[in-house]
């Protein structure tokens, strides 16, 4: 009997030994369960975060719902085969830079222009896999110089412009600054002192691989954090941002006019001389609006083709009287519009791919175009006939005229730049080797002088050329050399369109990376990088009578700046 009780009482210790380990291990899952919980909350407040810093710099975002931009539309459905040189530019929506273009491979590298025969198309620009995919391309040529600028801007230090840069309403909107009205000189000028301080001793002793590494690092605006600036270092409104390099003196102001929403991608903007129209190309239309107001003005739309696929107009430019609007398509035709009646005055066919690029001259006769079958034509619309064909060996993505008539320039895949004789077709350029580009070249813009050119590339980079052009070509010469004065480094992403302010004073970008940035040309230094568009800026274009630009994105938008 005792030992009965005996051994019950040791069962009874041995159930409440269990018992009480089985608690400890309750309470030691319980608290691995909150520590999971207290780490996962952790991780997802990091990565909230890191995504709102991303956004602030203008990086790609998760969801373009951040922005409150346009639903996406679907790809475009249409490709020409071994033409479709540019196919997925933009690709893969609001996260990789593009609505509706073929999302490329993961892990790419940079693009490498080939040829248009080739199969595949450089890297980021090749359509999926499936159906013919196909992206607007980005080509973009200045407009004619005038008479006044007003990019030099004067802005009050050390304070912000008031008002939070909230974006003006449609109608005329009042001046930026106090200072609109007189435009102080660009930076460089004997009137406004540039800031340098002088030099340190290590300063002095920097090799020139540094300095130039220091001035890309100056120049990479994407990466200040918009919330460790100071106020006089950034600008903000409702959905976009600027910010102002720190390393140089602020004098520039920046706000925005109108916002132009659009059906498709907007391929090209391009002003009239007189700055109070500009010109969008989209997906079969092209579009005019007055600047002023932001009204849209004319809609024009070839009816007489098939209402079904899609037809980008690639590139538009108005004549310089302003009664006319050409536009280059991906059917290969150029058209010339009477822009009083909405009808076409003159049909180009010849080329047989895609038309990327066209140009008005000066003298209001000759239009320059460009295109994948790696020719560049010139026709007069006096004979309505084409008068000179340039071939080179590789797909044609941009061209411009000087502002004399007697230069044409275009920018190649195969990462040169050329200069012919207008009059003879004579090659009196290229542009390329060690110090030239090391991918293709999307975009040229001659300087109002017409003796210097900048181009814009995949490799990221602008650069600047001098011109050797003899005032005449003697017969037998070959192409000079240009010489490259001065590389633009800043930008994250391909650099899409380039454009210089009606007297030189800025370069002005558009990048894959969404930004856009205005550049001292003296310098190479930039003065300011534009966040808005949620999309890649295809083109950038400046009002030739100043103090006006516009940008037009895969975000479906245009949108004129002040």
């Amino acid at each position: 009997m005792a030992e009965s009780k005996v051994t019950n009482r040791s069962f009874s210790s041995l159930v409440t030994q269990q018992i009480q380990e089985m608690e400890m291990v309750r309470q030691k899952v319980f608290q691995l369960e909150q520590q999971q919980h207290q780490i996962k909350a952790k991780y997802e407040e990091d990565i909230a975060r890191l995504q709102r810093e991303l956004d602030a710099r203008g990086g790609p975002s998760q969801s373009s719902q951040h922005h409150g931009g346009p639903s996406q539309p679907p790809p475009p459905a249409i490709g020409h085969g071994p033409s479709n040189l540019f196919g997925g530019i933009m690709a893969g929506g609001a996260a990789q830079g593009g609505p509706g273009l073929a999302p490329p491979p993961q892990d790419q590298q940079q693009p490498q222009g080939l040829p248009p025969h080739m199969p595949q198309g450089p890297p980021g620009l090749n359509p999926a896999p499936g159906p013919p995919q196909h992206a607007p391309f980005p080509g973009y040529q200045p407009g004619p110089a005038a008479v006044n600028g007003g990019y030099g801007v004067q802005v009050p230090q050390p304070t912000a412009s008031p008002g939070g840069g909230k974006p003006r309403p449609r109608g005329p909107p009042g001046p930026a600054t106090p200072q609109q009205n007189s435009a102080a000189p660009y930076p460089g000028s004997p009137q406004v002192p540039r800031p340098t301080p002088p030099p340190s001793q290590h300063q002095n002793q920097l090799s020139a691989a540094a300095q130039q590494s220091a001035l890309v690092a100056s120049n990479t605006l994407a990466d200040l954090d918009i919330d460790q600036l100071p106020d006089n270092l950034k600008k903000e409104g409702s959905d976009w941002f600027a910010v102002f390099n720190p390393r140089t003196r602020r004098v520039l102001d920046v706000d925005l006019i109108h916002n132009l929403p659009h059906q498709s991608v907007v391929c090209c903007v391009r002003f009239s001389i007189d700055g109070r129209f500009v010109a969008t190309g989209c997906n079969r239309s092209a579009q005019i609006f007055e600047v002023e107001s932001g009204n849209l003005v004319a809609h024009l739309q070839d009816g007489s083709l098939p209402e079904d696929g899609d037809l980008y107009i690639r590139s538009v430019c108005f004549s310089p009287n302003g009664a006319y609007l050409a536009t280059g398509a991906e059917d290969k035709v150029i058209r010339v519009w009477e822009i009083a009646t909405r009808t076409i005055k003159h049909q180009f066919t010849g080329h047989d791919q895609d038309i990327y690029s066209l140009d008005f001259a000066r003298n209001g006769r000759i239009i320059a175009s460009g295109s994948g079958d790696r020719t560049v034509r010139l026709w007069d619309i006096e004979t309505n006939s084409q008068v000179l064909q340039l071939s080179i060996e590789d797909g044609v993505t941009t061209v411009a005229i000087s502002p004399d008539n007697r230069f044409v320039a275009a920018g190649s895949l195969d990462k040169s730049v050329r200069v012919w004789d207008a009059t003879s077709g004579h090659l009196v350029e290229r542009l390329e080797g060690e110090v030239g580009h090391k991918d293709s070249v999307y975009s040229v813009a001659f300087a109002p002088s017409g003796d210097r050119l900048v181009s814009g590339s995949l490799d990221k980079t602008i650069k600047m050329w001098e011109l050797t052009t003899p005032p005449r070509m003697m017969p037998g010469s070959g192409p000079r050399g240009g010489k490259c004065i001065r590389t633009f480094e800043g930008h994250k992403d391909f650099v899409l369109s380039v454009a210089l302010t009606p007297h030189g004073e800025w370069v002005l970008s558009g990048s894959k990376d969404r930004g856009v940035q205005f550049w001292d040309p003296v310098t190479g230094v930039a003065q300011l990088m534009l966040q808005g568009h949620k999309n890649s800026v295809i083109s950038v274009a400046p009002s030739p009578t100043g103090g006006v630009f516009a940008t037009g994105s895969g975000d479906m938008r245009a949108r004129i700046w002040r």
